[in-house]
């Protein structure tokens, strides 16, 4: 079976509003338990405090999660919409557990990276259905267009760093990615989004990816072992040193614990 190809419409449709919902799903039946069952693996390697929202990065330490950043049918998507040069960037783990109160502030990616705007993509895979009642994510379509908005520091009840004042989007707007177990969704770096509490008696267990173009540099100050695997073309520019594969299946960095600023 072919893989599935954006249609021009849904390109145009990403270009216009800065997200893409409803695509058909990447993993089905028997793949979907084995990604829970994955999981599963990858959390029993959490020490101490640590969290499943602190597995960030572990692409570079376990071959399985690699595997699913280079599924050939999420990269057949991400070239629909930046093309045929770009890298695998960074990954990680968004969860809620049933009943948390915990919230992603309102946000655009790109506040916190020092990137060309509007170049990188963020694939959301879900590894349980996501919905409204467990938290799902919101967008506020188009708000790319406007450029990078300065944020402030979130509250306590944010699992982010930042977020933006009220007032500066509108909420009315707001669209819920509902996503199935073993489905996507996309969004451009710099589109305003987040994310309610979790009300239900589910996990909400999300895999975010981020791909960006070849010519997209990570600032080294912030990033300063920053690494890129290229997932389609070549890299162009050179700017970031090319990671090596992870031989392990399931391996972790020696800690992953996510810091959040507060000042």
């Amino acid at each position: 079976m072919g893989l599935n190809q954006l249609t021009t419409e849904q390109q145009q449709f990403y270009e216009d509003y800065g997200y893409l919902l409803s695509l058909p799903v990447v993993f089905s039946g028997e793949e979907v338990k084995e990604l829970q069952q994955g999981y599963e693996q990858l959390t029993a390697l959490l020490q101490g405090d640590e969290n499943p929202s602190d597995i960030m990065g572990w692409h570079k330490t376990s071959r399985w999660l690699y595997d699913i950043c280079a599924h050939p049918q999420i990269i057949n998507y991400v070239e629909g919409v930046l093309g045929s040069n770009f890298y695998l960037a960074a990954s990680e783990f968004i969860t809620k557990s049933p009943h948390s109160d915990k919230v992603v502030p309102w946000h655009q990616d790109s506040y916190y990276w020092s990137t060309a705007l509007n170049n990188t993509v963020t694939v959301w895979l879900a590894f349980t259905d996501v919905d409204e009642a467990n938290g799902a994510m919101k967008v506020i379509p188009g708000t790319h267009k406007a450029g990078v908005i300065q944020h402030k520091i979130a509250g306590e009840d944010a699992i982010l760093s930042f977020e933006l004042d009220q007032g500066t989007f509108s909420e009315k707007d707001a669209v819920s990615m509902i996503i199935p177990a073993g489905g996507i969704s996309m969004h451009v770096d710099s589109l305003i989004h987040g994310s309610g509490p979790n009300t239900s008696e589910r996990w909400r267990n999300g895999f975010v990816i981020r791909y960006s173009k070849t010519m997209v540099q990570w600032d080294p100050q912030t990033y300063p072992d920053f690494q890129l695997y290229m997932m389609k073309g070549k890299d162009e520019y050179g700017y970031h040193p090319q990671g090596e594969l992870p031989v392990e299946a399931f391996g972790r960095p020696p800690y992953a614990k996510r810091i959040r600023k507060r000042e």
